[in-house]
């Protein structure tokens, strides 16, 4: 399983990682490499997989919702999801307590990964465009502090590899994001900056600009990736963050 780490700077505590769709380095997307359930993965992969990073990781337990594009946030999760599909529904996770990896699956759509500066609270937002009109990072974040008692500048975040600005085509624009999101289209190729588009949501949020990171690596243009707009039929790479246990 291919994989690459990330670190918010000064929490040494939280691990994060994004996956991509290869089984090796350099190679295409392998619908083996999926950690989902969905289209032609086979379950027995998806389980091997999930493991693999669960042994290489040294995370207890594995939560991962059925995401439904919405905005409802899910706190201290109760499934181990590991083994079998999610029959909890929503598209945010918060936790709080030590080896349990919140897990965004995507094809395309953007993770969100969370973490606030003591290094004892994180979350998970899979922000597909629908995400972005609802405007999932605020809600889910003003929705985090209110239950944990924090501020948004408190907290770090990184978005994961995704649908980049030379991909994000929209042809029904006005009837699908409107006239507030204008300024992040191009009505000449029809392309949306989805990147920058949540950038200033996380700051709207609250978030501090220099607390915001990002893997600006497009899913669509970079074939070891699963990417839905350029294959429909596809797996799903997963980005996990977790609190490491002593």
């Amino acid at each position: 399983m291919i994989y690459i780490p990330f670190a918010f700077p000064g929490l040494p505590q939280v691990g994060c990682v994004f996956t991509t769709g290869s089984r090796t380095p350099g190679a295409p997307a392998d619908p083996a490499a999926s950690l989902a359930f969905t289209g032609a993965a086979d379950p027995a992969h998806v389980i091997a997989n999930r493991q693999d990073l669960k042994e290489h990781l040294k995370f207890s337990i594995w939560h991962s919702l059925k995401q439904v594009h919405g905005v409802d946030m899910i706190f201290e999760p109760e499934f181990d999801t590991l083994t079998r599909p999610s029959i909890e529904a929503g598209d945010g996770m918060a936790e709080s307590r030590p080896g349990r990896a919140l897990a965004i699956k995507t094809a395309d759509c953007q993770p969100v990964l969370l973490a606030h500066e003591s290094g004892q609270f994180i979350a998970a937002l899979h922000v597909g465009w629908r995400g972005n009109v609802a405007d999932f990072i605020g809600r889910g974040i003003r929705t985090i502090c209110v239950r944990y008692g924090l501020a948004p500048e408190e907290f770090c975040a990184v978005r994961g590899p995704s649908l980049g600005p030379g991909a994000a085509q929209f042809i029904r624009f006005e009837e699908e994001f409107g006239e507030t999101f204008r300024p992040y289209f191009d009505y000449r190729t029809q392309r949306l900056d989805l990147w920058r588009l949540t950038r200033d949501q996380l700051t709207k949020a609250g978030l501090r600009r220099d607390r915001i990171y990002s893997l600006d690596l497009c899913t669509h243009d970079l074939p070891e990736f699963f990417s839905y707009r350029r294959d429909k039929s596809t797996g799903r790479q997963a980005s996990l963050i977790w609190i490491k246990e002593s």
